[in-house]
């Protein structure tokens, strides 16, 4: 998962998971989604049962962090009555081993809960993806070096800004071979084919909701011809002068 739902998926799994009771139980316990390219949408049907002998009504589905959408289910469930929840699964935005969890409330409150765990295929890998600017002025230099290559090893990489981070950094891009043995330890002169890349910023933007915080958190994007559905991206911090 990446930088912008880890925090949030943590904290709200954390207190569901203490409230939830096993009224309602799906089949698998852990529904499997598989192995996904980022950027892949997938629809999903989770089918369970209400084991209690009292009638369940729903008063909301959702899924805990990003990706869920589009979601399908009946207003009440019998008692020993069977359920199915339908909805679409993005990949937009993760990476590796995911575990979902949707939420079903009923019009108590009482949540009951549904796991999923799968894995999401990036097609590429960054040598680093998070960068500190320190203490930061408007309008300061910033540069840092990376590399990138693809995950099969075979082919050198097409990335480029996305739009919206173009208006804040640029890149320079220079064709390597490397030696991607030790991912703490990259180096030149292998045999995968990657890209270094310089990512400069002239300037940062502080408006809206930054404007009240002290601290930098900047996600740049960006984008593949070849992989037009991932969205590899790092992150940049620091503090604000």
């Amino acid at each position: 998962m990446n930088f912008k739902s880890i925090v949030f998926v943590s904290a709200v799994a954390f207190a569901s998971a203490a409230m939830a009771d096993e009224a309602i139980r799906f089949v698998p316990e852990n529904y499997p989604i598989g192995m996904l390219n980022q950027g892949d949408t997938k629809h999903i049907i989770l089918k369970g049962a209400n084991i209690t002998n009292k009638e369940i009504v729903l008063e909301n589905v959702f899924g805990q962090g990003n990706g869920m959408s589009n979601f399908k289910f009946p207003n009440k469930i019998p008692a020993k009555g069977t359920v199915t929840i339908e909805f679409d699964f993005s990949s937009a935005e993760m990476e590796g081993q995911i575990n979902p969890v949707v939420v079903l409330v009923d019009t108590t409150g009482k949540p009951y809960l549904a796991n999923m765990d799968g894995i999401v295929k990036v097609p590429f890998v960054f040598s680093e993806k998070l960068f500190d600017a320190g203490y930061y002025a408007k309008g300061e230099k910033r540069e840092w070096s990376f590399y990138i290559w693809e995950t099969d090893k075979k082919a050198r990489p097409d990335i480029a800004l996305d739009a919206e981070s173009a208006k804040q950094f640029s890149i320079s891009t220079k064709p390597v071979m490397l030696n991607v043995d030790k991912l703490e330890q990259i180096k030149e002169g292998g045999k995968v084919p990657g890209l270094k890349v310089t990512l400069t910023t002239k300037g940062l933007s502080r408006e809206g909701w930054e404007l009240k915080q002290k601290s930098i958190r900047k996600i740049v994007s960006f984008k593949s011809k070849k992989y037009p559905k991932a969205t590899p991206d790092v992150l940049i911090v620091g503090y604000w002068k």
